[in-house]
């Protein structure tokens, strides 16, 4: 089965600083229908103004991906990292056992914008741990996460795997699924995912459909995640 997640229909949340959208229950929103989708907890979609940001605050047991989409985090945690993440790259907190973390908008004049993703891991009370990388601009299917690190890829702490899609108008890719669970999160352009319109913001998920066929009708980026 095919679902589409309309952007319009996410949890809404405004504190000034940040304007964010929730794909599944989290924070003050709470959709009984909407609690995750297999392994995958949270899909948020966050705006975080100038000097806007999140205050230090713990974690455990998460495997923790954000991905920029505009502008620079400013990063610091327990673990004695302090990092500068901009657009295109990709952190990957694994907070195991705990960690505590504080992430800003260190532009006093530009937004900052992100997708924050969280998944639960098949490894619990596991030493925290920190990674980072730049994933290049490139066509098709570009694996970001993986349980074994494959191609230099982050490695993550779930059988679950990650990619970011970029196809041109026109184009179309086939990703076979057997036997698993598999979410499309659109970031620009439009595709149609087995024939259903997928919009900037929106998700799709599919539960047992072992092919997915994506045709762009625009210019299109998305996450796509292959799940147990």
């Amino acid at each position: 089965m095919m679902q589409l997640r309309a952007a319009e229909a996410r949890g809404k949340a405004n504190f000034g600083w940040l304007d964010a959208r929730h794909s599944f229950s989290f924070g003050h929103y709470y959709d009984p229908e909407w609690m995750g989708h297999s392994v995958l907890r949270v899909i948020n979609q966050d705006l975080v103004a100038p000097g806007g940001g999140f205050a230090t605050h713990p974690h455990a047991n998460m495997e923790i991906l954000t991905c920029v989409l505009q502008g620079t985090i400013e990063h610091k945690d327990s673990l004695g990292h302090a990092e500068q993440i901009p657009a295109g790259d990709f952190q990957l907190m694994s907070a195991g056992s705990g960690l505590r973390h504080s992430e800003y908008n260190p532009s006093q004049t530009d937004p900052l914008s992100l997708l924050q993703i969280w998944i639960e891991p098949n490894e619990f009370g596991t030493p925290p741990g920190y990674q980072q990388k730049k994933i290049e601009s490139r066509p098709g299917m570009t694996l970001v996460a993986s349980p074994d690190g494959e191609d230099g890829s982050l490695r993550i702490r779930q059988q679950a795997r990650v990619w970011r899609l970029e196809l041109a108008p026109g184009e179309t890719l086939e990703w076979a699924l057997a036997g698993r669970h598999g979410y499309l999160q659109m970031i620009s352009g439009t595709l149609a995912a087995n024939g259903l319109a997928a919009r900037p913001g929106d998700g799709v998920l599919s539960r047992d459909e072992y092919r997915w066929e994506l045709v762009a009708t625009s210019a299109t980026q998305a996450l796509v995640f292959d799940l147990p």
